[in-house]
């Protein structure tokens, strides 16, 4: 009978404990990482981020996760050194347990918290990764040594992050609007004021200046030449757009990304949201991911890469608008050809040349074709939550012509705003690939 008991009392005890082996996985899953990428994506589009500023939110958030994989993974090596102002990593206590994909998932989340607003807005989800390692049977201990790595990283990304110009550009001199012929000046329906003038301001983390990659001058503006190059294209805006298939439609939707469309209907204004470009492309590295059945630790990898791609292509692209200061389309369609004429999707508030979407696109082309490979396709579902059907991506080269393309379709851009976009976009992709190297030799 003692002995009935004793088994009755240790098979309650096993029962009792928590299977310390599950936790993995749970925190090993790359779809959770997708997930907890997606969770920043929300608060960016829910709180109105640009774009521009939605790149850098992601950036030092991937940047942390990463950090926190190579610190766990040999066969990873640190972006302190590749990226050059970027300083050196926090060391683990390799005699404690940590788990590195949980204290990825922590970095992210905690990292993403700091550098949006409203405080706090990713600190309910973190909390929940945490519980959720713990319910998952993960040791206090792991748990405990777990947040305490993570939370070196995060203070180390933060205070490096504070040294990106960023905080000096937000009281830098705002844009003045010249009232000179082939010069940007707001559009309807907001007319509101020009995006982040001083971008190009911000350090980037692989360009060596925000002006590296020569892009050849916009063509002259001339309206009153039928010939001249400016001319036809303005005129091609303005006969595609008037003769828009339903293929062209869908993908001019489909890239719109605009995070925050205004919607006149008589006296009555409303505003829709949408992923911005960079949450467009990191919902993609995502899908991807999974398409190619990438682990966590090459998920992580992926996001880290893109999200670098998206920051310098937009300081190179910005830099570049506000010193060309070029008019867009619908501005010179109305004034000199037709006043009624509006574009097919809305003209974002700022210069026309180069193209912000067709710069990060190719920029974020190549580093995804580096990592994942050029034959990889599927099925683009990002937009089913705004109501915006599937789209198939043969290759990630031929979704940035597409998106690019799409700027033409929808009556924002100019042809020559594409092209050049998508040539130093790619630029500043293949110098990312170059000097970049996430793999261990």
């Amino acid at each position: 009978m003692k002995l009935f008991f004793s088994a009755a009392g240790l098979c309650l005890f096993l029962m009792s404990c928590k299977p310390t082996g599950d936790y993995k996985k749970f925190t090993n899953d790359p779809l959770l990482y997708s997930k907890t990428v997606k969770k920043l994506n929300d608060v960016v589009l829910g709180n109105n981020f640009p774009p521009m500023i939605a790149s850098r939110n992601y950036v030092y958030a991937n940047i942390a996760a990463y950090e926190c994989i190579v610190a766990g993974d040999a066969t990873y090596q640190t972006l302190s050194g590749q990226i050059k102002h970027m300083p050196s990593m926090p060391k683990p206590d390799t005699s404690k347990p940590i788990d590195y994909s949980l204290a990825a998932l922590l970095s992210f989340t905690k990292v993403g918290n700091a550098v949006t607003f409203p405080e706090g807005s990713m600190m309910e989800y973190y909390n929940e990764l945490k519980e959720k390692a713990d319910s998952a049977g993960m040791p206090s201990d792991v748990l405990e040594h777990t947040i305490a790595f993570s939370d070196t990283i995060v203070a180390t990304i933060m205070k490096w992050s504070k040294g990106d110009n960023y905080a000096a550009t937000r009281g830098a001199e705002r844009f003045t609007v010249k009232e000179e012929e082939g010069r940007w000046v707001p559009t309807p329906p907001m007319y509101a004021t020009a995006i982040e003038p001083q971008w190009g301001k911000i350090r980037p983390m692989v360009l060596d200046s925000s002006s590296q990659f020569e892009i050849p001058r916009p063509p002259v503006f001339d309206v009153t030449n039928k010939n001249s190059t400016y001319y036809k294209a303005l005129m091609e805006v303005k006969n595609v757009g008037d003769s828009l298939t339903e293929e062209q439609k869908h993908i001019a939707d489909f890239w719109d990304d605009n995070p925050f469309k205004m919607n006149v209907s008589g006296h009555v204004m409303f505003a829709t949201k949408k992923f911005s470009p960079p949450g467009h492309w990191l919902n993609i590295v995502g899908i991807a991911a999974k398409a190619a059945k990438a682990d966590f630790n090459s998920t992580v990898g992926a996001f880290a890469i893109t999200s670098i791609a998206f920051f310098d292509a937009f300081i190179r692209g910005w830099e570049e608008k506000y010193k060309s200061n070029y008019v867009r389309p619908e501005t010179s369609i109305s004034k000199y050809i037709d006043q009624e004429w509006r574009p097919y999707i809305q003209t974002p508030p700022f210069p026309s040349y180069v193209s912000g979407h067709a710069t990060n696109s190719s920029a974020a082309a190549e580093t995804m074709t580096s990592w994942f490979g050029d034959q990889l396709s599927f099925t683009d579902t990002s937009l089913l939550e705004f109501g915006i059907a599937n789209r198939e991506i043969k290759s990630f080269r031929a979704a940035a012509a597409e998106a690019a393309m799409s700027r033409l379709y929808g009556g924002i851009h100019y042809r020559f705003d594409n092209d050049e976009g998508l040539k130093v976009g790619k630029q500043v992709g293949e110098l990312i690939v170059k000097r970049i190297q996430l793999k261990a030799k």
